[in-house]
């Protein structure tokens, strides 16, 4: 199989060369199954382990989606720089990211027309899009079941700060064609989303096979148990390349501050015209967002994601601090060792 196919460019032809990594060859993770990771390179699939210096460093770990340097076929020797990343905070109380996907060019963002339909969680997931450098598509499934599919959409818009809305229903194969059309071979797509919303169907009707097992969401809430149970990289019949992830119960923010005024675009350019330059848009005079009307909906959102970003942002701050602390405590028992 040639890289390109794998999506293999100039970019990351380059990257490679800078590792001086010559007795290695570079491959892509295909699938990670804990400390067991499947890549495909010009010589096949492998499975392999990270070499001792990689699991030391610690920092990065790979993630489906990473060019990586492979040495003979069975230990990953480094990992190279990413274009993209699809992250978000890692689940509990360590200040940590969680790579999701890797060097992906399109993120579909897919939502149900359900009873689980939430503009709210498009936002949350559009915002770490952003994030992620890759293009954002909004992927509306379910539309056989939804009373109101232009309501649901209109509503969507409005959320998606210029990202593409797509309708379609994955069991019926209503508007999966459009979801094609901005793929082309040799590039990587993402699908990310609550469980429920459809991905595993989705999945098998993008690649015209039964790939992905299907469970039936609970009628109660429509939502559903996770079918997919493990990210992996899948080759299409049409040469472009797809990552399907597991449902996300808890979308907990891994982005910037700057990222909230990409996901909303909208109270950004009016925050610009706001007489004072700290304002909250909370009562504060001359505020030229609360003077627009917005949806108090959308703004209340807006301001709860800034105050998580800022809260982050310390944890950060804090985290890297201790980080710098460790580091100096090793370098100052090497030096007293060393005397």
């Amino acid at each position: 199989m040639s890289l390109e196919k794998l999506g293999w460019n100039l970019h990351f032809a380059a990257e490679f060369t800078r590792l001086g990594e010559s007795a290695a060859e570079p491959a892509r993770v295909a699938l990670v199954d804990r400390e067991r990771f499947f890549v495909w390179s010009e010589s096949g699939e492998h499975e392999a382990a990270i070499s001792g210096r990689l699991r030391h460093a610690g920092d990065i770990w790979p993630s489906v989606g990473d060019w990586v340097a492979l040495d003979r076929g069975a230990r990953i020797t480094a990992i190279l720089p990413r274009r993209t990343a699809f992250s978000r905070k890692q689940a509990g109380d360590v200040t940590r990211e969680q790579v999701i996907a890797a060097n992906i060019d399109i993120l579909f963002v897919v939502s149900g027309l359900d009873g689980d339909f939430n503009a709210r969680r498009i936002e949350r997931y559009l915002l770490l899009a952003w994030e992620s450098g890759a293009r954002p598509i909004v992927v509306l499934n379910k539309a056989d079941v939804c009373a109101d599919v232009v309501r649901a959409a209109t509503a969507t818009e409005k959320v998606a700060s210029g990202a593409p809305v797509l309708v379609i229903s994955a069991l019926e194969g209503g508007g999966v064609p459009s979801l094609e059309a901005f793929l082309k071979p040799g590039e990587t797509a993402a699908l990310v989303g609550s469980s429920g919303a459809g991905k595993s169907t989705l999945v098998n009707r993008l690649l015209g096979e039964e790939r992905q097992f299907v469970q039936e969401v609970r009628a109660s809430d429509s939502r559903g148990r996770h079918s997919t149970v493990r990210r992996e990289l899948i080759l299409a019949p049409n040469g472009w390349l797809l990552i399907d992830t597991p449902g996300l119960r808890e979308v907990q923010l891994w982005a910037s501050p700057e990222s909230a005024d990409l996901a909303f675009d909208d109270i950004a350019a009016l925050a610009a015209n706001c007489r004072f330059r700290d304002c909250r848009h909370q009562g504060e005079p001359g505020c030229a967002v609360l003077a627009a009307g917005l949806d108090e909906s959308r703004l209340a959102s807006y301001s709860k994601l800034q105050r998580e970003l800022a809260h982050l942002e310390r944890q950060q701050d804090a985290r890297a601090a201790q980080e710098e602390k460790r580091k100096n405590k090793r370098i100052h028992r090497a030096m007293r060792r060393m005397k």
